[in-house]
């Protein structure tokens, strides 16, 4: 069973995952800044799988030299790493040009400069190991630019997906795997995703087509398969008129 680190673990998709994983009996390394809920999911996960490991330490992504001593700690206690889930993000941001440059900016910090730290840590401790599994969330948004409120969102999230491709032909040939997910409408409570947004999954179906990907390795995944597989092919070819009209 393997080792496995994710951030922004205490609520949405990152707490639903690790409940999923605890379930295929993975042992867990689970951090955020809301270390009260972290413990809640532990206690949980603790009752339902006693035999599961569950580890969980307080982590602002935006604190880059934290996030390198808490993935080496997490390594350290666990003997070592065999998985991260880079999840931690924001689903803020204004339409460019509205004096909202602080809410942009904040997103931008946290969704990119956030997780390169965090792939930073991560590839330094695979690289040591030899192998590892580095999973990046990134988005269905990413798949081009978008407009109103989620520009900079779209932006920051095809940002970590080229960061993680270019990682995985750094490391091609080596025990080292890359994933990369676009998931679409999943219930959750960063994005403001609610059951009542068109074409959405519920959380926990959600999460379990990217455990499905994560498990199999596979090099990247639009999640759920539907209907966001054939959309990626229609969305990166739609006019620019009809993209304005998704603001």
């Amino acid at each position: 069973m393997a080792r496995i680190l994710i951030t922004g673990a205490s609520s949405g998709l990152g707490a639903e995952m690790a409940r999923q994983f605890a379930a295929l009996g993975h042992d867990l390394a689970l951090c955020a800044r809301r270390t009260d809920r972290l413990d809640d999911l532990r206690a949980e996960i603790g009752a339902a799988h006693p035999g599961v490991r569950v580890l969980v330490k307080a982590l602002d992504v935006t604190d880059h030299e934290a996030v390198f001593g808490t993935f080496e700690e997490f390594a350290a206690e666990l003997g070592g790493l065999d998985r991260v889930v880079v999840n931690a993000g924001l689903g803020k941001g204004q339409p460019l040009g509205t004096g909202r440059f602080d809410a942009n900016k904040q997103t931008a910090e946290t969704n990119f400069l956030g997780a390169l730290a965090q792939t930073e840590a991560a590839a330094a401790i695979f690289r040591r190991q030899g192998r590892g599994h580095l999973v990046m969330v990134s988005s269905f948004s990413a798949l081009r630019g978008m407009p109103g409120n989620i520009t900079t969102y779209a932006a920051s999230k095809a940002a970590v997906a080229h960061l993680a491709e270019g990682f995985r032909a750094d490391v091609h040939g080596t025990g080292i795997k890359v994933t990369v997910l676009y998931p679409g409408y999943i219930v959750s409570e960063m994005s403001g995703t609610s059951a009542r947004t068109p074409l959405v999954t519920s959380t926990e179906k959600g999460v379990r087509a990217m455990v499905e990907a994560i498990e199999k390795e596979k090099a990247s995944a639009r999640v759920p398969a539907w209907p966001w597989g054939p959309l990626g092919f229609v969305v990166k070819r739609l006019p620019t008129g009809m993209m304005k009209r998704m603001a």
